[in-house]
């Protein structure tokens, strides 16, 4: 069977319209055109789409069937050729991004230096001061997206997904349990935690494996910079724990040891929270795109 997308066009065109003549004026073709497109369609298929004896026509269950495809296909070919006119044409817009993960800069700039290329036009900015009352901001419109790996159910907020990653222990190298495979709570009781300064609901040490198990840490410190918590993990000052992508770099170095939570892979999802009607538009359907390969990347160098 050979379906072409002014098949489909006609099948939905028919459908909304309930007759033939009305379809045809919509798709700006004759009505003895259109039957003999449909006709020719049945003929393909091997029975009709229709039930012509119904006013207003009906679909048939192979019609039905065959609309489902048009309903889901013809909209995502919309989108494709509004992206890149979109493309060509340098719309204007604007990206205003609040971020609920300290780490997150680490694989963020890449991917906002490939989208500016391809959206000169687009207004980026990333909102650090809105970090963490980010889901009200988004309601507001004061921020367009929200990186976070914290879903809620919200009202007109669509989470989507974007890379899955793994909350990494690292210590300096002289850590006396080195030789484990795999650290667990316990293992924190008489260690120094360095976090960023967040709630403990937004660091994954506690919500992943400390709190669960009811462990305290000795101590807790906290950097506001990735490079700082390492600087300070390799001096021997305490341990942290950061996403797998951002101790891609600290990997094969003798100054620290990394190694897996357990019991048992910790997997934890980041998702970009955007308000719902602004999920098809080109330039943010362009940059989840981004955002859900390169980081990938930065995980496998």
């Amino acid at each position: 069977m050979y379906v072409e997308l002014r098949h489909l066009r006609t099948i939905r065109a028919i459908h909304q319209a309930g007759g033939l003549a009305r379809a045809a004026e919509m798709l700006n073709m004759t009505q003895s055109a259109l039957s003999h497109q449909v006709a020719g369609l049945e003929d393909q298929v091997g029975m009709e789409l229709f039930v012509r004896r119904s006013k207003p026509m009906r679909l048939s269950a192979a019609g039905v069937r065959m609309l489902r495809a048009a309903e889901r296909i013809l909209p995502e070919i919309a989108a494709l050729e509004e992206e890149f006119r979109a493309l060509q044409s340098g719309k204007t817009g604007r990206l205003h991004i609040a971020i609920e993960c300290h780490a997150c800069f680490d694989w963020l700039f890449p991917v906002l230096e490939l989208f500016r290329h391809s959206w000169p036009e687009i207004d980026v900015d990333i909102r650090a001061g809105l970090a963490f009352d980010a889901m009200p901001a988004l309601n507001r419109e004061e921020v367009d997206l929200v990186i976070s790996s914290d879903p809620v159910d919200l009202p007109g907020i669509t989470f989507n997904p974007l890379f899955d990653y793994h909350p990494t222990f690292v210590a300096p190298a002289n850590f006396p349990n080195c030789a484990k495979p795999m650290i667990e709570a316990e293992d924190f009781r008489d260690q120094v935690l360095i976090t960023y300064p967040v709630g403990r609901d937004k660091l994954d040490v506690f919500t992943e494996l400390l709190t669960p198990a009811r462990v305290e840490p000795r101590a807790q410190r906290t950097a506001e910079l990735t490079a700082v918590i390492l600087m300070l993990v390799a001096a021997g000052r305490g341990v942290a724990v950061l996403p797998d992508w951002v101790l891609r770099e600290v990997k094969g170095n003798a100054d620290y040891i990394t190694r897996p939570l357990g019991p048992g892979t910790i997997t934890k999802r980041l998702y970009a929270a955007t308000r719902s009607e602004d999920v098809a538009r080109p330039y943010m359907a362009h940059f989840l795109r981004l955002a859900r390969t390169e980081p990938v990347k930065l995980q496998r160098t």
